[in-house]
């Protein structure tokens, strides 16, 4: 029996896309297509639909708020552009969640989850990506990161991390009131991170620089802990700290 589907996005070329990753597949059939989350809320009226492709930022209503409204809402992929709402559509029990763009083999693997009955697949994705950063569009007082930790995803303000410690596959935050150990690559969250507020000064170690209290040719201070600069940064990590003037060693 066909999956009866409703696509719901703002953007033309995202509708375009999941039609047409719907029309290749047998078990699939498109019955809506809509532009915003009024005319999904219609076609819910009037059609039996198993399977909702949703888009999360759209104008007047949100996916997470049309799919709260529904009493009894059928299946819902999330498809989006941002990783921050992730967490929320766990809560709400979404089959799964698409990040745009998006491959055809990433959708395959999310309908095929409906057939199969898996529970919790957003979870699951998750944890395969366990670091996720707000969107740099936000103020960086506003900006913040989840880190998978204790099989939860810690929300953490990036302007409160004072420095970031590497637990070889694991890494140590620590700001003024937590501490928070997350299975991760230091340099993969070294990536991720605002360049301008961040330094790698070890291989060990990532300090934010507006926490640096003081520092020499060898360590900086964090409150009341000394981190060692690293051999090998000590060249670039004076040069930021003295904007061009390296300390007398």
């Amino acid at each position: 029996m066909k999956l009866r589907c409703m696509i719901v996005d703002d953007e033309p070329l995202a509708l375009d896309v999941l039609e047409t990753f719907i029309q290749r597949l047998d078990n699939l059939e498109l019955v809506c297509r809509c532009n915003n989350a009024v005319e999904a809320y219609n076609c819910l009226q009037e059609e039996h639909i198993d399977l909702l492709f949703l888009d999360i930022q759209m104008p007047k209503l949100t996916g997470i708020d049309f799919l709260k409204s529904l009493a009894h809402p059928p299946k819902v992929i999330f498809t989006t552009a941002y990783r921050d709402y992730a967490l929320e559509g766990f809560e709400l029990n979404a089959v799964d969640y698409l990040l745009k763009p998006i491959a055809f083999e990433r959708f395959l693997k999310a309908v095929s989850k409906v057939s199969t009955g898996e529970s919790k697949p957003v979870a699951a994705a998750i944890a395969t990506s366990p670091v996720q950063i707000s969107e740099p569009a936000l103020n960086y007082k506003e900006a913040f990161i989840y880190l998978k930790a204790d099989k939860k995803m810690v929300k953490v303000m990036l302007s409160d991390i004072l420095y970031i410690e590497s637990l070889k596959d694991y890494i140590r935050v620590k700001t003024d009131t937590k501490e928070i150990i997350s299975y991760q690559k230091i340099s993969f969250l070294e990536e991720k991170l605002p360049a301008n507020k961040f330094l790698r000064i070890h291989r060990s170690f990532i300090v934010a620089l507006d926490k640096i209290q003081a520092f020499s040719a060898t360590a900086v201070d964090i409150g009341k802990t000394e981190i060692p600069i690293g051999r090998f940064y000590k060249n670039e990590v004076l040069q930021v700290l003295n904007q061009n003037n390296l300390l007398e060693t």
